[in-house]
């Protein structure tokens, strides 16, 4: 499908904006179904029946792609070709549609907050404490903060208030982390003591988490400065810090399949929104970013249209001059999507050149805030495009974009390579020196919490399991 660029430096209107936000966060087959809902019910749009490169306008060969854009401008360069294409038979559909499919659900119930995180921690609880995690669990609301206090879950279950406590420690540093505390400021800093453990953390966060909620919030920042007698450039850092790293309401967090229901099954049988191959099936080559448009054709205003509205009385102007209007901004939606979209993976693709080359230990970590600021538009314009797409990678496996984004996937794919080669079941204090000789720096409560995610049990477990196959 045909979009001219859409280059602008002037603000976006609202309507342009909530539209293209709307646009930006659909896959390719959620863009198809909205583009022939415009279409079907606008009579001012058209789309030409014609194939043509979506990115260079020229006419392009029945089968395959844009000979032009597919082709890199220096051959030498490491940075990825990316375009636009009509969708068509080039896409090896058997390779998402399998005859199973049919023996198979096509996606398993959505996970509930407490049943996931209970899931994550039930390997480290003995027999009698996982009651009470159940019942901290299922205390829980919908931002994820404890609605009873440790005084009367101790109370009524008739255990030590310490006791619960120590679950409710073990709770908070699950994924989502924060989860199961009681209010914003204890999920902010258990999440920054998490962070600490990892990486470097700015000095005065805490302290404007403890002492500055109200001032932070309202971002008067010089206030901060003057109260704790720092530099204002300092409390700024750790502002922003606070702001791009932390989430008050975990709860509301992405976490799981549980925002977006068994998506990674879901793909497996689809096909994808991106497609990363190989210029010239050669790995030393730049690499190839396809950007599946759902329509070929040139989507436009008909111009009969247009004439059509210059030549009505007065009564049917009105009417007709609002679905030419509403025709232009649609059009010119599209093409802003199409625009991010582009910049996003050409930027990402190029991040994540040795994960997509070498597998998911080669991993960069890559926030959606860093992407954001790069390419200079909001957190929420990445976090729309990077929702729910499926990105097909040279081997033709499919993964969902956002796994270009996961901070943590490298540490746990080398954390469960080691673990499939242990001769005897390492503990987790042994996975903590084992992963820094690779270069990870993490704690032992960090190495348990991937552990978990990745449904891998225990040391003195996994023994038994060896032990009695």
């Amino acid at each position: 499908m045909f979009q001219a660029q859409y280059h602008t430096t002037r603000p976006l209107t609202t309507a342009h904006l909530a539209q293209t936000m709307t646009l930006l966060s659909l896959t390719t087959e959620e863009l198809r179904e909205q583009i022939e809902s415009e279409i079907s019910t606008n009579p001012a749009l058209e789309l030409v029946e014609e194939r043509r490169c979506p990115t260079c306008h020229r006419l392009i060969p029945e089968h395959g792609v844009c000979p032009v854009c597919s082709i890199p401008a220096n051959p030498a360069s490491e940075e990825p070709v990316v375009f636009l294409s009509p969708r068509d038979e080039f896409i090896p559909k058997k390779d998402y549609v399998d005859e199973v499919v049919d023996d198979e659900p096509y996606a398993t119930e959505g996970e509930e907050l407490p049943t996931y995180v209970l899931r994550q921690i039930a390997p480290d609880l003995a027999k009698e404490q996982r009651g009470i995690a159940a019942f901290l669990l299922t205390h829980l609301d919908e931002d994820g903060f404890l609605t009873t206090s440790v005084f009367e879950v101790a109370k009524y279950l008739h255990v030590m208030p310490g006791e619960v406590e120590k679950i409710k420690h073990l709770i908070q540093r699950a994924d989502p982390v924060g989860v199961g505390s009681s209010n914003p400021q204890e999920a902010l800093l258990v999440q920054l003591e998490v962070l600490g453990e990892t990486g470097p953390v700015p000095q005065l966060a805490e302290r404007i988490v403890r002492e500055g909620m109200d001032e932070l919030s309202r971002h008067q920042y010089p206030e901060l400065a003057h109260r704790f007698g720092e530099p204002t450039r300092l409390i700024v850092e750790a502002a922003h810090f606070i702001s791009e790293n932390l989430n008050p309401f975990p709860g509301r967090s992405h976490w799981g399949d549980m925002r977006q229901p068994a998506q990674e099954s879901v793909q497996v049988y689809h096909q994808p929104d991106v497609i990363i191959s190989y210029l010239n099936d050669d790995p030393h080559r730049p690499l190839v970013v396809e950007i599946i448009m759902p329509l070929n054709g040139t989507l436009q205003v008909n111009p009969m249209f247009k004439q059509a509205v210059h030549q009505a009385d007065a009564e049917k102007k009105l009417d007709l001059k609002a679905d030419l209007e509403k025709a232009s901004l649609f059009v010119k939606c599209l093409q802003q999507r199409n625009h991010t979209m582009e910049r996003l993976l050409s930027r990402v693709v190029g991040l994540q050149r040795d994960y997509i080359l070498f597998g998911e230990k080669y991993l960069r970590p890559v926030t959606r805030a860093q992407i954001s600021r790069e390419l200079e538009v909001h957190e929420s314009t990445i976090s729309r495009a990077v929702a729910n797409k499926a990105v097909q990678m040279p081997n033709r496996r499919i993964v969902p974009l956002s796994s270009f984004f996961d901070r943590s996937l490298n540490v746990r794919t080398v954390l469960k390579e080691i673990i499939e080669g242990e001769s005897k079941p390492y503990s987790d204090a042994d996975l903590v020196d084992l992963l820094a000789e690779h270069g990870f720096e993490v704690a032992r409560r960090t190495v348990a919490k991937y552990r978990s995610i990745e449904g891998i049990l225990p040391a003195h477990l996994r023994k038994a399991v060896a032990q009695h196959p």
